[in-house]
């Protein structure tokens, strides 16, 4: 049961609260609102939209997940929505409790406030977590959602040379966001033995010339009040620092990518029943209801996944207390809920679903193609290995060709739908391996390399004139390189291999800031370029 409110004054009534204005809770409040409820949102921070402002990447899924669309235009679509609903969204408010009848009591500005609902949906999300080690509270130790909040909300650089701990997509997708940034990722490292995140997130790091250290360690960050150091270390089977094996590393920030816990403080004290998924969650049922009737879950707090599955789990639950106060019969709510299950699902399947969380036994992808042992422990594709999957091959083509470099089955198709001729064959599975279909006719158009969301989508022409390749590559760096331009092509691992010519630059508004760079190689590299560094860019 949730405690009595007292000494608070009651200032309005809503047929739903949503706590959070975070992915979860915005989309909560429009599916209330599309059903005819009322509702009020309330957030701490001065600008609703929570982790998505931060997100300066596309997004992956399908069309129907956002996917290749940016977070933050995710998060001024939602706003927009809100807003259009006339959703009462109260920001710069503290909740403080939830209190019984369904009340809750909020701190805004200079008084405090009681807000009454028929059901309240609990969106706070997660908080970063932190791993002590000698020097961890050194000025220049921050968590990557700070680093990320610095670069883009506030455009402040974190450092100039960062060290990232953690190899799980967070770790990875704001390594590049410090590259687009400006900064010099020295390293990233992890006390794991393979990648965490989706090999693609990897390879674009690793190709920029990105080192990965994998079962490694910090031992200590040093400096004269703030990071100028860093010391790390291998460690071995039980995590234990193999003596001898130390490297100093001249950072001056350490960005900490290593894992979120809900922030479930509010659910606890509104007496949900709580259980012990890697950090305290509520007890839910398929609507996102807790044991406490009429209180709802939705997002990280009930249990950490991306940002495309919180959205859902938010409409979830608001149809769950559309359907609790009789705004939805048994039927719509039925029906609408299938569609977001079903949507949820295909996010939650493949090499990274639940079932497979944490496993470190699988050695091939759903297809049966042996999984790229060097894209888990180096963060890139051997070039021996990359031959073999479907989007790759090596059959001599005339002209112009894709090259999907996108080997592990992760919940991701926009490069089928950017293909209006057909080249490119996901099919109905989303996890499915992209391939390239043979005989097909490719135009050039590039929409397939702007569209992937892991930039793992090249076009290769060996036949461009004798003696050179060209290579078409995603480059989303500022500022953008000049046709006639010369420079070093970078293999997969990020080591320079020859030089290389910008032949040309193409931008286009349907490419959303990914830039088609166009490089000219010697033919002999058409299938080991894949990134173009300029000459004047310090490594």
């Amino acid at each position: 049961m949730v405690c009595k409110a007292e000494g608070a004054r009651l200032v309005k009534r809503y047929d739903l609260i949503v706590i959070g204005a975070g992915p979860a809770g915005l989309s909560a409040a429009i599916e209330a609102a599309k059903c005819g409820m009322k509702v009020g949102v309330f957030d701490e921070n001065a600008r609703p939209g929570g982790q998505l402002f931060k997100q300066i990447h596309k997004f992956f899924g399908s069309k129907e997940h956002k996917a290749k669309i940016r977070g933050f235009q995710i998060g001024n679509e939602l706003l927009e929505e809100a807003k259009e609903l006339l959703v009462d969204v109260h920001l710069n408010t503290v909740v403080m409790g939830i209190y019984e009848p369904l009340r809750i009591t909020v701190n805004e500005g200079d008084r405090i406030s009681s807000y009454a609902a028929d059901n309240i949906v609990i969106a706070t999300g997660a908080s970063e977590n932190m791993v002590p080690y000698d020097g961890w509270t050194l000025p220049g130790v921050i968590g990557a959602g700070a680093a990320q909040t610095l670069m883009n909300l506030h455009g402040v650089l974190p450092g100039k040379r960062v060290l990232m701990v953690g190899s799980g997509n967070v770790g990875l997708v704001v390594s590049f966001q410090l590259l687009q940034a400006g900064c010099q990722v020295v390293a990233v490292i992890d006390a794991a033995p393979r990648i965490g995140g989706y090999g693609v997130h990897a390879a674009k790091v690793a190709r920029t010339g990105v080192p990965f250290y994998l079962s490694h360690t910090i031992v200590r960050a040093e400096g004269d009040g703030k990071v100028e150091k860093v010391i790390i270390a291998q460690v071995d089977e039980r995590w234990n620092v193999v003596p001898g094996t130390e490297k100093e590393l001249e950072v001056d920030t350490i960005c900490m990518a290593v894992g979120l816990s809900p922030m479930s403080q509010l659910a606890r004290l509104a007496g949900c029943w709580m259980e012990d998924k890697g950090g305290l969650v509520p007890c839910c049922d398929e609507f996102g209801q807790t044991s406490v009737e009429g209180v709802f879950a939705a997002g990280d707090v009930a249990g950490i996944e991306e940002a495309s599955s919180a959205m859902i789990g938010g409409r979830i639950a608001a149809l769950g207390a559309a359907r609790r106060s009789g705004f939805l019969t048994d039927a719509e709510v039925k029906e609408k809920y299938d569609h977001y299950a079903q949507s949820l699902d295909k996010l939650r399947r493949g090499m990274f679903s639940h079932e497979n969380k944490g496993r470190t036994d699988l050695v091939q992808t759903d297809e049966g193609y042996p999984l790229s042992m060097s894209l888990l422990k180096k963060g890139y594709l051997d070039a021996e290995e990359v031959s073999q999957y479907p989007g790759v091959g090596t059959e001599k083509r005339i002209g112009i060709h894709p090259v999907i470099e996108c080997t592990q089955n992760i919940p991701c198709n926009p490069c089928q739908d950017a293909c209006h001729f057909g080249c490119i064959q996901v099919g109905d599975e989303i996890t499915a391996l992209p391939q390239v279909v043979l005989d097909s006719r490719c135009t050039n158009c590039g929409l397939c390399v702007a569209s992937c969301s892991g930039q793992a989508i090249f076009l290769v022409d060996e036949t461009s004139e004798p003696g050179f390749a060209t290579i078409t590559i995603p480059y989303e760096f500022l500022p953008l390189p000049q046709s006639g331009e010369k420079g070093m092509a970078l293999d997969r691992s990020g080591k320079p291999i020859c030089d290389a010519e910008v032949v040309r630059v193409k931008t286009s508004p349907a490419f959303d800031h990914t830039a088609l760079l166009t490089m000219r190689v010697p033919q002999e590299m058409s299938g080991q370029a894949r990134f173009f560094r300029r000459r004047d860019v310090v490594q």
